[in-house]
C-alpha cells in the first residue's frame, strides 16, 4: 500500500507520471516560489514534490529566516527528506531511473546529504548557491551547481572545496558561476537579488542535466 503523502507539495505532469523530482528549499520554507518552480518542473513532464521542512512555517525577510533555520533540527530535516524521497519513488513509479533531488541554499544542504544517505536511490543533483563538507564516495549521483559571482552566504572557497571532494569521489560535476549574480539569483520573488539572464541559463542548464541524467 502506497504511504501517504508527507506534508509538501506535490506537481504532477499532465500524464500523470514521470521521473522524480524532489525540491528542497531555501531557508525562507516551502514559499509560493518553490511550489511555481515545482509547477514549472511539472510542464515539463517531471513528479516534483518539494517537503515542508519548516512544517508550515514561512519567512519573508532575512531576520524571520534566520530564526526559522536556526530552529530547524537537522536530525529531523534529514529525516523529513528521507521520508518524501520514500514517497517520490512510490509516486513516480519503482520502473524508473532513479530520482533527481534539487536543493536551494540551506535546501541544497540536505539535497547533497541525502545523496550520501540514500545512493542507490538518489541519481542526479542540483544544488543553486549551496554546499556541504563531506566524503563524496558512497554517492552514485551526477552532480550540477550553481552559483553567484558575489555571495555572502557561500564563499568561493566552499564552491571549489565541495567540487573538489565530488570530483576525488569519481563523481561527475558540473559547476557554474554566473557573473554579475548574488544568493538568490534565481529566484524571483528576491526583487534584490534576482538575475533574469543567468535564471533563464540556470533553468536550460537544469532540465538538459535532468533529462540526460533520469532518462529510463
Amino acid at each position: 500500500m502506497p504511504r501517504s503523502q508527507p506534508k509538501g507539495f506535490l506537481a504532477v505532469p499532465a500524464t500523470g507520471n514521470g521521473p522524480g523530482l524532489l525540491v528542497l528549499h531555501p531557508w525562507w520554507g516551502l514559499n509560493e516560489t518553490i511550489k511555481a518552480f515545482c509547477g514549472r518542473l511539472a510542464a515539463e513532464g517531471f513528479v516534483a514534490f518539494a517537503p515542508d521542512l519548516y512544517h508550515g512555517k514561512v519567512a519573508a525577510t532575512i531576520k524571520d529566516a534566520e530564526i526559522l533555520s536556526s530552529k530547524l533540527n537537522e536530525t529531523q530535516a534529514m529525516s523529513d527528506t528521507s521520508d518524501a524521497a520514500t514517497f517520490l519513488s512510490e509516486r513516480a513509479g519503482p520502473s524508473g531511473p532513479g530520482l533527481g533531488v534539487i536543493g536551494f541554499s540551506l535546501g541544497a544542504y540536505f539535497a547533497l546529504g541525502l545523496s550520501l544517505e540514500d545512493p542507490d536511490r538518489v541519481r542526479a543533483v542540483v544544488v543553486f548557491y549551496g554546499t556541504r563538507r563531506a566524503d563524496y564516495r558512497r554517492s552514485k549521483a551526477a552532480y550540477l551547481g550553481h552559483f553567484a559571482q558575489t555571495d555572502d552566504y557561500e564563499p568561493a572557497s566552499e564552491v571549489s572545496g565541495l567540487e573538489d571532494a565530488l570530483r576525488s569521489a569519481g563523481r561527475p560535476v558540473s559547476f557554474h558561476t554566473y557573473p554579475g549574480t548574488g544568493h538568490w539569483f534565481f529566484e524571483a520573488d528576491r526583487v534584490d537579488a534576482y538575475h533574469e539572464v543567468a535564471s533563464k541559463l540556470a533553468w536550460e542548464r537544469t532540465l538538459d542535466f535532468l533529462r540526460e541524467e533520469l532518462a529510463s
